[in-house]
């Protein structure tokens, strides 16, 4: 209790006691450089779900729209010290979004050299302007005619403050800026260039993705952004590969998972292994997977559903909360696939099954063979 009350003490300083029982508190609590006088009476027990807040008018004001959240912190805040810090971090919230609603307006000068700017620029390049010029979408192609987007959230003090860029890279996107507060004309136009530089620079990548898109059965990412480094492709017998590749470079050797039952996969990683030496950076990614697996990647279009089964056997749907079927039985007369979540539900509800760790042995709940499945990041 004693610690409780100095930590409320160092974090509220202006909030005291009134009373020795300390079931009232009044003062102030402050947020952004301003001070909001308020009152909380609790109860003898002193749990909040039972206290009353009074608040000044000012702050009550603020918090408008806001009262849910409070009303449902003193519901479950353990104390008065806990709730203090709830409210102050809900203070600070609405105060920032009261500024956003009633930020006064920018000079004229901002929006005309603004419009110079995407003038100079080229209108033909905007893609979509807010209504307080704010928030700018610019388009560009890459020279494999990609489509690409970059998203401008201009800052009170532009140009003499570096905006906020949004892109759908696979990389970080840092901007080179120098404040142009004589020649606000360059601004736009440098920020596009170097868009431009990095669409470049990454066209191998996307290449490299776009091959594997086009040419191969890619089960996850359903549908891949341009950012996505990762892909997991459909090898036919249940088994897949999971890879992710290095965006700045491309043509090397990626990361990769076999996934599947042993009797299908571990011939492909011994293949793997021993070919290893004929990877070649000249060639694509996808022909030196090809070339090392000793294996044609089945399209989508050739691959019929008996040699790669979609559905869970457990709850016969193919996405489970995102999740594609990912554990596949080893006896090689059954490779049923199964969600992660759903195997591992039923092996714990059968007495038969026994776990070792994040290990559980049990039955295949189509053929009744032995069945392993391995838990990554679950507690049972």
């Amino acid at each position: 209790m004693a610690e409780m009350e100095a930590s409320l003490l160092r974090q509220c300083p202006l909030l005291l006691p009134q009373n020795r029982a300390k079931t009232v508190y009044e003062g102030f609590i402050s947020a952004q450089g301003r001070d909001f006088h308020l009152r909380i009476v609790l109860p003898e027990d002193l749990q909040m779900k039972n206290a009353r807040l009074l608040c000044s008018w000012q702050l009550r004001a603020i918090l408008n729209g806001y009262h849910h959240i409070v009303q449902q912190r003193m519901q479950h805040s353990p104390d008065l010290m806990s709730f203090m810090m709830e409210l102050k971090m809900i203070l600070e919230v609405a105060l920032k979004n009261k500024q956003e609603l009633y930020a006064p307006p920018l000079p004229p000068q901002f929006y005309s050299s603004l419009i110079e700017e995407i003038g100079t620029l080229g209108w033909d390049k905007l893609v979509y302007v807010d209504t307080c010029l704010s928030t700018i979408k610019l388009k560009a192609e890459d020279a494999s005619g990609r489509k690409h987007l970059i998203t401008l959230k201009l800052k009170a003090k532009y140009p003499a403050e570096s905006p906020d860029c949004f892109v759908d890279f696979p990389v970080s996107f840092s901007i080179s800026w120098t404040p142009q507060v004589n020649t606000p004309q360059s601004s736009l136009i440098s920020i596009y260039g170097q868009f431009l530089a990095a669409l470049e620079s990454l066209k191998a990548f996307w290449d490299v993705m776009d091959e594997i898109d086009e040419k191969t059965w890619v089960l996850e990412p359903e549908k891949p952004t341009r950012s996505a480094t990762a892909r997991r492709i459909a090898l036919g017998n249940n088994a897949s590969i999971n890879i992710e590749v290095d965006p700045r470079h491309p043509s090397m050797l990626p990361e990769y998972c076999f996934l599947g039952a042993d009797h299908v996969v571990k011939p492909l990683g011994i293949k793997l292994s021993r070919n290893i030496h004929l990877w070649d950076p000249e060639n694509s990614l996808l022909q030196n997977l090809k070339d090392v697996l000793e294996i044609d990647f089945p399209a989508r279009a050739n691959l019929e559903k008996s040699d790669f089964s979609m559905d869970c056997g457990i709850c016969y749907a193919y996405q489970l909360d995102g999740a594609i079927p990912n554990q596949v039985c080893d006896n090689s007369q059954c490779g049923q696939p199964f969600h992660q979540i759903c195997l591992y539900e039923w092996l714990r509800g059968l007495p038969t099954s026994r776990q070792s760790f994040n290990i559980i042995f049990g039955e295949c709940p189509y053929c009744s063979k032995p069945i392993t499945l391995k838990m990554s990041g679950r507690k049972s």
